[in-house]
């Protein structure tokens, strides 16, 4: 006997992202410049970007250039794109500093109880999150995040 369709729950191996920018042919530098990416296609209107494992993490599309501001996303839009890091809080402050020398704009840097998280935006005002997991146990997660209200404390972070 099969199971209902209802039940059906995706298991998701990996995610992406496509973001409207201005321009993606003068974006993509601002792409590899600050987040390391690597150009993996192009089109007449795109551009995709990798990490360097898949073939693209993040496309970069052109928006329709006679709307402007809300028109162009929207009222309600991507809050952020959050891109968890391999490392330490030294290897937190050391893009901090990366961010800052580029001078990228700093949104907040926050104390979620389970990390932490540095956001900044890109040149089209897209927000990113750069974020240090401190608990990697998930029921633990769960629960702090439960008991703390999905905290975002503000946090002092010294850049290197």
């Amino acid at each position: 006997m099969s199971t209902p369709t209802e039940d059906v729950k995706p298991r998701i191996r990996r995610t992406h992202i496509a973001l409207y920018v201005k321009n993606p042919f003068e974006a993509v530098g601002w792409y590899k410049d600050v987040l390391g990416m690597i150009e993996t296609a192009r089109g007449e209107r795109w551009v995709f970007l990798s990490f360097g494992t898949k073939h693209h993490d993040i496309a970069l599309i052109q928006a329709d250039p006679t709307m402007e501001g809300a028109q162009a996303r929207g009222e309600i839009n991507l809050q952020h794109y959050g891109l968890e890091i391999d490392g330490t809080m030294d290897d937190l402050r050391r893009l901090y500093g990366m961010l800052l020398r580029k001078n990228v704009p700093i949104v907040k840097i926050t104390d979620h109880k389970v990390g932490y998280g540095l956001y900044f935006t890109d040149p089209d005002g897209h927000r990113f999150e750069f974020f240090l997991e401190t608990i990697h146990d998930d029921e633990e997660g769960r629960r702090v995040l439960g008991e703390h209200n999905a905290p975002s404390d503000p946090f002092d972070l010294q850049p290197l």
